[in-house]
């Protein structure tokens, strides 16, 4: 891998991602309560002492039961299946080309567990078009192998989408030391090697997908190399048992030494055919690509387990691709997509940006310059996924809800009103978002469609739609396999904000023809009034499978500004269960550390019955003040203070159920 991308992340250029953390008042000399994501060194430590606010630790010597943040760090939300439902558009191809997405979120050290009060983060939401997302990271002078924060695995597990843990050797010339790599194919008196039934156990108790491995530090010989070769055998081996997966980087190969191929070839081959995918390194060309695919062929394995690597980190939608080379528009994809740091869409704007700013232009990385995949720009350089890449759905059983809560925000919002003005991002509550961004089918002016953070019926945000309807405009939503019941209903909040506008629900139950065709809908009349408004729609006369979700906008030919805030499908209501022993597990100061027994089996997170926890301070005059939410059974609030006159704070908790419903609280106090 280029050096200068090495440079950039091990120099410390991710201070610009360091979120925002809680202030305390706490002194250097009291404990930090506040967890962070893990790391690893694998066995032996650097020399020297940590810089501020790292701690060195050994992989070898982890043991869950002595982890003090797992709980806070362990995802709840299962891998969700997928469906590729009749593609938006004639040039995006199931069962070709997919997308690998390396992300860094934050840091190494210092990368909060749950989330953190800034609204500034990367919040992915094209989620249909991933298929692996890598946590992207690691330093020589933090730590190499780096465990996904909860939120990121627990979003990511709502749309279908592995996370992998980043194991990162990083090149001499930025701090890497061979003994590191001969650390981690270190063998037993077996002949075993322990850090690969460690890295096993790791992704296990913390509830994500498997690993990504990078070995870049040079100085390796064959013996190494063979370590290496069955290290990662053993390491697919062992995860293959427990349904995880395995994905080599294209750096060292067969003979011990690093040299990036940018192919599949003798050199890396056996790797590859030992690990389930591959990302080949940037110096790919069209016919390394092609020559790849054949190679994975002749092996027996899919060309589409092979990632080509596409940098994006500086240049965004400006980078120069050949995208002929992997994804050509008159023939079958060569390879698959890899991207390297999408997060660009983030980063690349200025200190002030806004979180619609951010999705503005995320929106243009993923779908391109029509913001409509289902008239995708054929005629741009930068080539977005929706132009190749059929979008997958995880919408497929009842109930299922949205409020379009895209996992960050300005503030949080419930039924409609602001119950905490501090702005947050936590992705964990982050709901499952339409994957289509945005088909719009009017014969008229076509209006903006945007994920707005000024008002939200619950979250930190609604969907906003805005402009002249000068005809009437149909908002597709989801795609969904979703069983019609004789007490089956959709429920729609929404509001106008501006404009005379007639909305419906429009809803259809057959798959279009042909790609690219619009599904044929039936229409059902929304309330109007001022305000947020719900209606209850039982859909009579359907019956089958929902197969689309969408809204009719029609106006007057002016301008209309019209929010929805959520969508829900359901037969029935039933409450989710409460949770119970909600108590503060740790203080110091004002920074609390709560635990609570999760509500009974059936209804966990991540299960039908709860989606997630909400912790509220209950001050003194009975005003509930958002704390945060979290889909694990344990929450870290810090900077907390006494009101005035307040021996005791008092603090609610609520299960939220999967249509928004909230379970009687549980409670405690807390004598400052």
């Amino acid at each position: 891998m280029n050096l200068s991308r090495r440079a950039v992340l091990l120099a410390g250029a991710a201070t610009a991602l360091t979120p925002v953390l809680p202030t305390s008042g706490a002194s250097a000399a009291t404990r930090d309560l506040q967890p962070y994501a893990s790391y690893w060194y694998p066995d032996s430590l650097p020399s020297g002492t940590p810089g501020t606010g790292i701690t060195w630790r050994s992989l070898k010597t982890w043991t869950a039961a002595a982890d003090t943040d797992l709980a806070f760090n362990a995802a709840s939300v299962p891998l969700a299946a997928r469906f590729t439902p009749t593609p938006a558009n004639t040039t995006a191809r199931s069962g070709q080309a997919r997308v690998q997405s390396l992300v860094s979120f934050g840091p190494t050290s210092a990368n909060p567990s749950q989330g953190a009060p800034t609204a500034d983060y990367y919040a992915p939401t094209h989620w249909a078009y991933v298929d692996e997302l890598v946590f992207w990271g690691g330093s020589a002078g933090e730590g190499l192998v780096l465990a996904p924060n909860a939120p990121i695995v627990d979003a990511a597990h709502r749309h279908g989408v592995p996370v992998l843990g980043n194991i990162f050797l990083p090149p001499v010339a930025f701090g890497g030391q061979l003994q590191w790599t001969r650390d981690l194919v270190q063998k037993d008196a077996s002949g075993h090697f322990p850090l690969a039934r460690q890295l096993v156990a790791v992704a296990q108790a913390y509830g994500f997908d498997g690993w990504f491995v990078n070995a870049e530090t040079g100085g390796g010989d064959s013996a190494l190399g063979a370590d290496m070769l069955g290290f990662v055998k053993e390491l697919k081996a062992l995860s293959a048992a427990k349904g995880l997966r395995v994905t080599w980087y294209d750096a060292m190969t067969v003979n011990g030494t690093v040299s990036w191929q940018g192919a599949l070839d003798s050199q890396n081959q056996a790797f590859f055919q030992s690990a389930d995918t591959m990302f080949v390194d940037f110096r790919w060309s069209k016919s390394s690509l092609a020559s790849s695919g054949t190679l994975a062929g002749q092996l027996g394995r899919n060309r589409y387990e092979l990632w080509a690597g596409v940098d994006v980190e500086s240049g965004g939608t400006g980078t120069s691709v050949n995208w002929d080379a992997i994804v050509p528009a008159t023939a079958a994809h060569v390879t698959s997509i890899g991207f390297y740091r999408p997060e660009w869409t983030r980063n690349h704007l200025p200190a002030n940006r806004t979180p619609g700013d951010f999705h503005a232009a995320d929106d243009l990385f993923w779908t391109g310059a029509s913001l409509d995949p289902s008239r995708p720009d054929t005629t741009a350089s930068w080539r977005a996924p929706a132009l190749s890449v059929a979008d997958r759905s995880t919408v497929d059983a009842l109930p299922f809800a949205t409020v379009f809560n895209t996992g960050h925000g300005m503030k949080w919002y419930e039924d409609g009103e602001a119950t905490s003005a501090t702005p947050w991002n936590h992705l964990g509550l982050q709901d499952r978002l339409p994957s289509r961004r945005w088909v719009v089918r009017t014969s008229g002016t076509r209006p903006s469609v945007a994920f707005d953070f000024a008002d939200a019926w619950r979250g930190g945000s609604s969907l906003l739609v805005s402009g002249a309807l000068d005809a009437p405009a149909t908002l597709e939503l989801y795609a969904t396999r979703l069983p019609i019941g004789p007490k089956t209903v959709v429920e729609v909040t929404h509001r106008a904000d501006a404009g005379d506008v007639r909305a419906e629900l429009a809803v259809a139950t057959t798959e279009p023809g042909a790609a690219g065709q619009a599904p044929s809908y039936t229409f059902f009349p929304l309330s109007g009034g001022a305000g947020w408004q719900t209606t209850t729609v039982p859909l009579t006369g359907l019956s089958g499978t929902v197969r689309r979700l969408a809204v009719r906008l029609t106006g007057s030919g002016g301008e209309v500004r019209w929010r929805l805030g959520r969508l829900a499908v359901r037969d029935a209501v039933t409450a989710p269960a409460a949770p119970a022993g909600l108590r503060v597990i740790d203080a110091e100061g004002g920074d609390l550390r709560f635990a609570w027994q999760a509500a009974p089996a059936a209804h966990r997170a991540g299960a039908p019955g709860v989606r997630h926890y909400e912790l509220y301070r209950i001050l003194s005059d009975g005003t509930r003040r958002f704390l945060g939410g979290t889909c694990q059974s344990a929450y870290y609030a810090g900077g907390l203070t006494a009101e005035q006159g307040e021996n005791a704070a008092r603090f609610e908790l609520r299960a939220v159920g999967e249509l928004y419903n909230v379970s009687t609280p549980a409670t405690t106090t807390h004598r400052w």
